[in-house]
């Protein structure tokens, strides 16, 4: 595992990210696909901690990159799984994607989502919420953790602002595979935009992604100067 901050952790599980929180035991942000729980499992034992300690499981949002794993895991450690309430109350049928897509330009991103995503599949196991969550939720861990709703890569898209730590969890809101871009695909592009500008009001020092490098300093800045090239004139 990589550490992000004094209580978060990265775990790469190929390409994709998954986290974990440590504060009075574990918490897992992101399951990665479906069939990642051994691997996620053996990387918190490589750091010396122990995966029986996870106590919940978070998802940004339910895309199978990131929520495939999350109704193995639940079952395995008998853990909750929190997640938006737009986007819990599809998950719960195993529904991981809308219809609605929207491709970003670049070559890239179209290998990208024809040699992976399109074949990643549109489900997931079913997996039940047991709290949905919404904009400006506090949860109880490091001193409390903002939930921010960030819409357009999914419905119920979210990040999460960990104020003691001055760390934002950005899921898929952007990615910094090959250099900080927009995520290849948005259920509405627009509604992501704004959920950028969104987080360039707050206050963080560090910013991880689900795909792609964490930057480990001035990251709001950084995310700041990065878009401001945009024209914000739609939102």
């Amino acid at each position: 595992m990589q550490r992000i901050s004094n209580s978060i952790y990265q775990i790469n599980l190929g390409w994709v990210n998954v986290f974990v929180i440590e504060d009075n035991g574990l918490t897992l942000i992101g399951t990665g696909p479906k069939g990642s729980g051994r691997k996620i499992f053996k990387a918190i034992r490589a750091a010396g901690k122990n995966p029986k300690d996870i106590k919940q499981i978070i998802l940004t949002h339910l895309h199978p990159d990131h929520a495939g794993s999350a109704e193995e895991i639940k079952r395995i450690l008998r853990v909750p799984v929190i997640a938006h309430a737009d986007d819990a109350e599809i998950m719960r049928y195993g529904i991981a994607f809308r219809k609605e897509l929207c491709l970003t330009p670049g070559l890239k991103n179209w290998l990208i989502y024809h040699l992976a995503i399109k074949r990643s599949g549109i489900n997931i196991d079913p997996v039940e919420i047991v709290r949905p969550l919404k904009h400006n939720d506090l949860l109880p861990l490091l001193g409390g953790i903002r939930v921010i709703h960030t819409p357009g890569h999914s419905k119920g898209h979210i990040s999460l602002l960990v104020e003691k730590e001055e760390v934002l969890i950005a899921g898929d809101l952007l990615s910094n595979t090959l250099g900080l871009a927009l995520s290849v695909i948005y259920e509405d592009l627009q509604e992501g935009m704004r959920s950028i500008n969104k987080i360039t009001n707050l206050d963080f020092e560090k910013i991880v992604f689900g795909h792609g490098r964490p930057i480990l300093s001035n990251a709001g800045g950084i995310i700041r100067q990065a878009f401001n090239r945009y024209n914000y004139s739609f939102i």
